[in-house]
């Protein structure tokens, strides 16, 4: 397919997608504060944003603030985050994290991927994840499944799995303006209907409108 067949093809998806997932939204509970979701995305590595919700009731009773964290006790946050795995890690990024934003940032994100790249932890599928929720800009979060999935679609070769690549081929054929929202209705997608091992193709919508080179590929197969 040719780029612009491809930016059709995935806008005839943006809009499928927005039918079936309205009301999607990022599954980390952040109450809007942008320190929380700096935090929380640092966490989740590796980690299910289901049980990072969890950790981070208890983590943000204790340290509240950005500032209550960047002076906490390195010990006593590795012991908070320690059921989210690598919590040596984790505690340490999200510290230094929070010590950053306070003494350079005054308690205040920035909203540029190059900034936000400075903070410990923090790659581009955080960033972006950022951009995205806290400031509403355009911005692609590769996670698992956004990789998976668009691949399937047919954006790219489904063997591609370079996260920085997919965001460099994604950007410019997503919708920008909602962009955000699809990653977040990909996640979805994937959970109910597009999974790794089971994908549901009898009951997917982009598929039954020829949207999923995947599906065409093998129904392709099925004729012969």
């Amino acid at each position: 397919m040719r780029k612009n067949e491809k930016r059709e093809r995935l806008q005839k998806i943006e809009q499928l997608l927005s039918e079936m997932y309205p009301d999607a939204k990022c599954s980390l509970e952040f109450d809007g504060d942008p320190w929380k979701l700096l935090i929380m995305g640092r966490l989740s590595a590796q980690c299910t944003d289901e049980r990072v919700n969890i950790v981070c009731k208890e983590l943000f009773k204790r340290f509240p603030t950005a500032e209550e964290m960047a002076n906490g006790e390195l010990s006593e946050i590795e012991e908070l985050v320690k059921p989210c795995g690598l919590y040596h890690m984790k505690a340490k990024s999200i510290k230094e994290a929070s010590q950053m934003l306070v003494s350079e940032y005054n308690g205040i994100l920035p909203d540029t991927m190059e900034e936000l790249l400075r903070f410990s932890g923090v790659g581009r599928k955080i960033a972006n994840l950022l951009l995205g929720d806290i400031f509403h800009k355009s911005a692609i979060v590769t996670d698992t499944h956004c990789i998976r999935i668009c691949g399937r679609f047919g954006m790219y070769p489904e063997s591609e799995k370079n996260p920085y690549k997919i965001e460099k081929i994604l950007t410019p054929l997503a919708t920008p303006e909602t962009s955000s929202d699809l990653c977040h209705r990909l996640v979805l997608f994937g959970r109910d209907i597009c999974s790794a091992r089971s994908p549901k193709c009898d009951e997917c919508r982009i598929g039954e409108n020829g949207l999923c080179e995947h599906r065409n590929k093998e129904k392709a197969k099925e004729k012969k």
